[in-house]
């Protein structure tokens, strides 16, 4: 397989998040959540607020997006990041605090359309 033909694991996550509390939420995102997600080895591609809010669906759109090599390095990396004291003791408290709810989308797409996407 070439490298154009690789592929990796895409996570999309898309949270709703409390009315009014986007700013917060990605401001903890920014400067604890997504720094701590990289030192666990967790390639982050990208994050911030939705460009639009869904008008049936309270609270303020977010998203998430991480890329793994395999669903297995997926599991594992999670894990030790949630399991994590610097995670549970961190930042986790206040960011569930935030969150309305959330989804998850996991896809496999070609490893270039994923570095394109990193920012």
């Amino acid at each position: 397989m070439t490298e154009q033909e690789a592929t990796v694991v895409l996570e999309i996550r898309t949270y709703r998040l409390r009315s009014g509390r986007g700013e917060r939420f990605h401001q903890i995102f920014r400067e604890q959540a997504v720094p701590l997600l990289r030192r666990y080895g967790i390639t982050v591609v990208d994050f911030g607020p939705s460009l639009i809010n869904e008008a049936d669906e309270p609270g303020e759109g977010y998203f998430l997006m991480r890329a793994f090599p395999s669903l297995e390095r997926r599991e594992a990396l999670e894990g030790a990041f949630y399991g994590s004291d610097e995670w549970r003791k961190g930042p986790r408290p206040e960011v569930l605090s935030l969150i309305e709810n959330y989804h998850t989308t996991v896809i496999t797409v070609p490893s270039a359309a994923v570095q394109a996407l990193i920012r």
